[in-house]
């Protein structure tokens, strides 16, 4: 059985990343790349559909673990009763082939530890040929996968699994290399583990040398750029969502969904954590990643893509995962890439402005496709979608969708206007007012005093607080502090925010059940309580939320208040994204929510 979400740790090598367990198991690892079948997916079962655990022999959660500082190399250490241990968990920046390293360290005494292998490959479902290359190499092969284990321990078979124990002295360190490979091919060469250890965090150092963070909070600031950072496919500059797919938002529910995906409405704000830390090159590579996913007819664009680029990313349901603590259907792929989403074309828009205001190198077809974005709102801001949330009932006249029309139309002005860029921005000019008045006509209840989630609702939505966080209107208008003030009134849980109330109106999604809260509503209400000069609420929120992260600093998508616990897919970057620029804006009194609307 899996541990619980917020038990398990991140590394990643910047193509893929694996889950460990307090207990020492890898329960979730994906190769080669984030959106590839797993070879371990006990968090999505049972052992039995893959899992790589070292512990000792007397078992139980480590005593201690910690990052190596400013890195995501893992160190989880156990206290017996005869020594004390650990073990070094990591992923080598990409090489030739993706590797996750574990080196096991005696600190004191002798202890008696125990490892069990159990590959499945294509999400458990393979039990793949294993065989014995030499000494101190295992091989599986499975369809087109392979993967090679080195270390001095010999294992030995034990049913389906691979199994050894062993004892480790103080001053002892012992390596586990598992190394993946397309199974037409001969095995790599082997990694030397001390050496690729030494590599790996002068990876890390020299990465996180560029961070020029300097406000307040930065153990908290700095491991959430290093998750962002993990969770960047380094070929192409896409970010995934999150690691894992189908971790659910209510523990035995359905609302369980892929996350392996790259979604532009991320773009702006995640452009900005970068750029406000000092991580030009990523900015970057996002950007450009930006520009080739949504190259072509925008009318085809989609609200998310694959690592690469790609536009198909089906959602089916692999009915022999039982899903994690029971929460079935286990779906890979996501039918959210079919939908009409209005709110993606904002965000695009804004994302490219802001990459200009930033200073980003200029890129020769930006421009024009932001004229094609422009070309085709004209005839599609008027038409209903399935908004922000991706809802899975009606199409509807969101109020968020709506407002980020408006913000397609203002950065479309702006570019004219700040950078002399070519378009009929008297048009724009008049089409942008119309939609402000609109929205604010349709959007807003009078009785509620507050917009509303959409045209003629009674119903509240967060999204309506990032209405000033992309200007448009003040923080401190009375129909904004009258929104802020019901969402806090009627859309929240022990301070943090819901996204709208789904277990009372599942008309809205369309879905059965209910969720946590959604954290990164909760980041959003910090700034919009920073905007409407409410700084010691905001202040007070955010370190709320700084105290669910995890031991490691690590936060999901969502959290149940009542039971205290993590859920939905994890790590989650938007949340960290939501982390890193609220913390900026309270400790320079300026940044993302500033920014955003220059």
């Amino acid at each position: 059985m899996a541990e619980r979400i917020e038990d398990y740790a991140l590394v990643g090598d910047l193509q893929t990343a694996a889950l460990v367990g307090r207990e020492g198991s890898v329960d979730w690892l994906c190769f080669p790349r984030f959106d590839s079948g797993s070879c371990f997916g006990a968090l999505l079962g049972t052992h039995d559909h893959g899992h790589w655990s070292i512990s000792p022999v007397a078992g139980g959660p480590a005593t201690d673990r910690r990052y190596r500082t400013d890195t995501l190399i893992l160190e989880s250490e156990w206290q017996t009763a005869t020594g004390r241990v650990r073990v070094i968990d990591f992923m080598p920046p990409r090489g030739h082939s993706p590797d996750i390293v574990r080196i096991v360290e005696g600190l004191d005494g002798t202890v008696e530890m125990m490892t069990e292998l159990v590959i499945r490959f294509d999400y458990g479902s393979v039990v793949p040929w294993v065989r014995r290359l030499d000494d101190d190499t295992l091989v599986a092969i499975g369809g087109p996968d392979g993967l090679a284990l080195r270390t001095p321990v010999d294992l030995e078979p034990e049913g389906m699994t691979h199994t050894a124990r062993f004892a480790v002295h103080a001053g002892e360190r012992i390596p586990f290399v598992l190394t993946w490979f397309p199974s037409h091919h001969r095995p790599p060469q082997p990694v030397d583990a001390e050496r690729a250890l030494r590599e790996t965090e002068a990876y890390w150092l020299k990465w996180v040398e560029s961070c020029v963070y300097e406000g307040e909070y930065r153990d908290a600031v700095h491991i959430s750029l290093a998750v962002l950072k993990a969770l960047t496919y380094l070929p192409t500059g896409g970010i995934v969502a999150a690691p894992t797919t189908s971790l659910p938002e209510e523990i035995g529910g359905v609302r369980n969904w892929d996350y392996r995906f790259c979604w532009l409405r991320d773009a702006t704000f995640t452009l900005l954590a970068m750029m406000n830390a000092g991580f030009t090159d990523e900015a970057r590579a996002w950007r450009n990643w930006l520009l080739r996913a949504v190259a072509g007819d925008p009318a085809n664009a989609q609200i998310l893509y694959g690592v690469g680029g790609e536009r198909r990313v089906m959602e089916r349901e692999l009915e022999w995962l039982p899903g994690y603590a029971g929460s079935a259907p286990v779906r890979v792929g996501n039918a959210a890439h079919e939908q009409f989403q209005l709110d993606v074309y904002g965000e695009v828009m804004d994302a490219l402005h802001q990459a200009r205001i930033d200073g980003l190198p200029a890129d020769d077809h930006a421009w024009s496709l932001q004229r094609a974005i422009m070309d085709f709102l004209e005839g599609a801001w008027e038409q209903p979608d399935e908004g922000i949330w991706e809802v899975r009932g009606p199409r509807r006249h969101f109020t968020h969708s709506k407002v980020l029309a408006w913000v397609a139309f203002d950065r479309a002005v702006s570019g004219v206007d700040r950078f002399d860029l070519p378009g009929p921005v008297d048009h724009w000019r008049r089409v942008r007012d119309e939609l402000h008045r609109e929205i604010c006509r349709e959007g807003f209840n009078v009785e509620l005093n507050s917009f509303t989630q959409a045209y003629g609702s009674d119903e509240l939505d967060a999204s309506t607080l990032l209405i000033p966080l992309v200007g448009f209107l003040p923080g401190n208008d009375p129909r904004v502090l009258g929104t802020i003030d019901a969402i806090q009134r009627d859309l929240t849980r022990d301070g943090f925010v819901e996204r709208y109330r789904s277990r009372e109106h599942n008309e809205v999604d369309g879905l059965p059940g209910g969720e946590g809260v959604f954290l990164p509503c909760s980041y959003w209400l910090v700034d919009a309580l920073l905007m409407a000069e409410r700084d010691d609420e905001a202040r007070a929120l955010f370190e709320q939320l700084l105290t669910i992260r995890n031991d490691l600093g690590l936060l999901s998508e969502e959290y149940d208040p009542a039971a205290k616990r993590l859920l939905g897919n994890f790590p989650q970057a938007f949340t960290h994204v939501g982390l890193v620029n609220s913390a900026y804006n309270l400790s320079h009194h300026t940044g993302p929510i500033d920014q955003r609307t220059r």
